[in-house]
């Protein structure tokens, strides 16, 4: 018999050494291996986004301009050699000519004349280096608005102090479908050399761009100036602006008798396009007029997520005080090349392209595109269901993004809720992430931010009670929103 048969029944007690190694294979327990994960403590204790979002439209977008319409705004200034030639000589003094007029029509422009467009020198730098970049900044903007902004077959516009015709032709620029219509336009100026300038500046980009050209009617006057048929589309741009600054009175008192006019020249079914620089008091005007529009039962289309108070009227604000005021913009950095160089030359360089204005159509019209909205989603855990009421909140970004701490990124944006700050987490680059930071984020998660730009109208996705939640922003007041 094997004398080693009963170790079959029982093991034989290990020595020291045999258990340390048995200790060593034993596996970690759950709590003991999670800890024993450096990188991984930091990524359980990461907050996932608090709300969510879908980006709904933009303003500025330079891919919706057609192809044929950009390299006519990168050549414009042939078009203009060839309607209104300049010799060399006045080639040379064409910058401190555009920087004396840029002086007339800001700091200097109480020394500036009424009829002070109708000479040759005065209008040459105006459509040279202003109407150009207005052409730049307005096809941006007519490119992205949606169809029901514009005019339909037949219709009779206005263009108020039209000035160039520079509206006309960034509509022609930046609008396809409106290029197969029978429009008649009414431009109304007091300068009728300027408008004389601007008809053949538009025949010559519809030359070069074909399609029904548009009958224009010139009509030499001021705001207020009858026109024979009412008008079905009036649009403007920078009129306000200059009634403003011939004006001491406040916008408070003007307003209703801008208003007043814009209602005698329009049709009941008349829709409205008012354009602004995008300086406070301008604005301030805008939203007066907005106030108005609304009270009278018409939709504002765009800018505005909604119809309650303006939570950036500007009050004040063309006074110097720290009222907000809305105003939109983009980056210049693909205007132009010959814009950008002239713009150098004359010592006005430009980065941001800004403005503001008010797109309006009859509510019979369109309904409210941003009314708010309550849906109520279901899910399932196992046998427990559960029910979440969800509102859905339109925000346009209105500022540029600048950072914050716990590197996000934030914009303020117009809402429902008032003035409201909109965080997202700020793309980083390695070097500018500290080395524990680098750990945690080889494989980053975070939304790009890079879509989300002035202009920008988001839809948000919070919980019913989530307003009455929401954190103020201390520098603003503003209500914070996490994205």
């Amino acid at each position: 018999m094997d004398q080693n048969f009963y170790s079959k029944f029982y093991k034989a007690k290990p020595n020291k050494k045999q258990e340390k190694n048995q200790e060593q294979k034993k596996p970690l327990p759950p709590k003991e291996k999670k800890a024993s994960n450096k990188t991984s403590a930091p990524q359980a204790k990461a907050k996932s986004p608090k709300y969510s979002y879908t980006l709904q439209s933009q303003l500025f977008q330079e891919s919706k301009i057609p192809s044929e319409s950009l390299a006519v705004l990168e050549n414009f200034d042939t078009i203009i050699q060839n309607v209104r030639p300049l010799n060399s000589k006045q080639m040379q003094q064409l910058p401190n000519n555009i920087r004396d007029l840029s002086h007339q029509m800001t700091d200097h422009r109480s020394d500036r004349r009424l009829g002070y467009m109708n000479e040759n020198t005065q209008l040459s730098a105006y459509v040279r280096y202003f109407t150009w970049w207005n052409l730049v900044r307005l096809s941006r903007l007519f490119s992205n608005l949606p169809e029901q902004a514009f005019p339909q077959e037949d219709s009779i516009c206005l263009d108020l102090g039209t000035g160039p015709l520079t509206v006309v032709t960034a509509l022609w620029l930046s609008r396809p479908e409106l290029r197969k219509l029978n429009l008649t336009w009414y431009c109304l100026d007091v300068s009728q050399k300027t408008m004389a300038l601007g008809e053949d500046v538009y025949l010559s980009v519809a030359a070069k761009i074909p399609g029904n050209t548009w009958k224009i009617i010139r009509v030499n006057g001021s705001f207020g100036e009858s026109i024979k048929q009412k008008a079905s589309f009036i649009t403007c741009a920078n009129m306000f602006n200059e009634l403003d600054q011939n004006s001491e009175m406040p916008p408070e008192f003007q307003t209703k008798k801008y208003f007043t006019q814009l209602l005698h020249y329009a049709e009941p079914k008349t829709k409205f396009l008012l354009i602004e620089p995008g300086v406070p008091k301008s604005a301030r005007t805008l939203s007066l007029l907005r106030d108005r529009f609304i009270k009278e039962d018409y939709t504002v289309l765009a800018p505005c997520p909604h119809f309650d108070q303006c939570p950036m009227n500007g009050f004040k604000a063309y006074t110097g005080s720290s009222n907000k005021w809305c105003n939109l913009a983009f980056n210049t950095e693909t205007a132009p090349k010959k814009l950008q160089q002239l713009s150098e030359k004359a010592k006005l360089p430009k980065e941001r392209a800004v403005l503001s204005f008010i797109s309006v159509v009859p509510a019979s019209n369109q309904k409210a595109p941003f009314a708010e909205t309550n849906t109520t989603t279901t899910s399932t855990h196992s046998s427990q269901t559960t029910e979440t009421s969800i509102q859905n909140i339109s925000a346009r970004i209105i500022s540029d993004p600048f950072r914050l701490p716990a590197y996000r990124t934030g914009f303020y944006a117009c809402t429902q809720l008032g003035l409201t700050l909109i965080t997202v987490p700020q793309a980083q680059t390695p070097d500018q992430q500290s080395p524990q930071t680098q750990k945690t984020t080889q494989n980053p998660t975070q939304k790009p931010t890079e879509k989300i730009v002035s202009g920008t109208l988001l839809n948000i996705q919070l919980n019913k009670k989530a307003p009455e939640t929401l954190p103020k922003d201390e520098k603003s007041g503003a209500l914070r929103i996490d994205l």
